[in-house]
């Protein structure tokens, strides 16, 4: 089906009471494994592409059309996002490219150039009607701000986002980017405190890392859209060692990517019904 707009389905999960999964595209594999994860689920998620993501094959085009490619394969409501793009002529590129959603990552700025840059990037977006999404502070895991114990301020980020005009906010409640262990502990009542305080959907970043029952928890406390990247790519990892150990003579690598693709299809489906399985029917 074509592809849908990240706003239409932040708009519809935040009316449900429901999250929105977002999940990072790395290669063609993990595209396809995330569409047929969504079809099996039932659910819409977001196809992320980050600047890592970008730098990782050179360019941001190729990968760009080839997610477009799968998604409108897909009979899965998929929309494309790009992803903590620190760079600003990466973002109006991706614009340019036809991306519903881009998330400008200014946190490493000071505030007040973070605030005049994000809000330039709005204006700019607008005009496409183009949601951008921004972080307040640095969400943990990236060497930055955000280590262990720090939060974001609800009146700091009530004001950030009047100053920036920003669709949707990340924010610092607990969880870190890169976990393997699903051991970040939330605080349901900053998230709750964000919520009211911010008007636009808030977003957890690092959520691979995150338990499932502090998962549904932080939706219902109001968060909506919800990252997730280290969680399935251990999944494809796992299972191409897996297929490899299997057959030491094996040299076509289309059956280990496959192998890899097919449990990172599992791995979505499960993290879309936990996501986004919740709420008003």
């Amino acid at each position: 089906m074509p592809l849908v707009s990240t706003r239409e389905l932040l708009t519809e999960a935040r009316r449900n009471g429901r999250g929105l999964a977002a999940l990072n595209v790395i290669h063609l594999e993990s595209a396809e494994a995330i569409a047929v994860g969504a079809e099996q689920a039932g659910h819409p998620a977001v196809l992320q592409i980050s600047q890592n993501c970008v730098h990782y094959h050179g360019a941001l085009a190729p990968i760009a059309a080839a997610a477009r490619a799968v998604a409108e394969h897909s009979s899965a409501p998929l929309s494309l996002h790009l992803d903590h793009a620190e760079d600003v002529q990466l973002v109006r590129e991706a614009i340019r490219l036809g991306f519903s959603s881009v998330m400008y990552d200014g946190a490493t700025l000071p505030y007040a150039e973070n605030v005049a840059t994000t809000a330039q990037i709005v204006t700019e977006a607008q005009a496409d009607g183009v949601l951008v999404e921004a972080e307040l502070g640095e969400i943990g895991g990236k060497d930055g701000a955000h280590a262990p114990g720090v939060r974001t301020d609800p009146g700091e980020a009530a004001r950030f986002v009047a100053d920036t005009g920003v669709h949707a906010l990340a924010v610092a409640v607990g969880s870190s980017h890169a976990m393997v262990t699903k051991s970040a502990e939330l605080d349901l009542d900053l998230v709750a405190d964000l919520a009211a305080a911010v008007p636009c959907p808030l977003v957890l970043h690092g959520s691979s890392g995150v338990p499932e029952e502090a998962l549904t928890g932080a939706i219902g406390a109001g968060m909506t859209k919800i990252n997730v990247s280290t969680q399935l790519v251990r999944s494809f990892t796992a299972a191409v060692r897996h297929r490899l150990a299997e057959d030491e003579d094996l040299v076509d690598s289309r059956q280990y990517l496959a192998a890899g693709r097919a449990a990172m299809a599992d791995e979505v489906t499960q993290v879309l019904g936990t996501i986004s399985g919740a709420g008003t029917p």
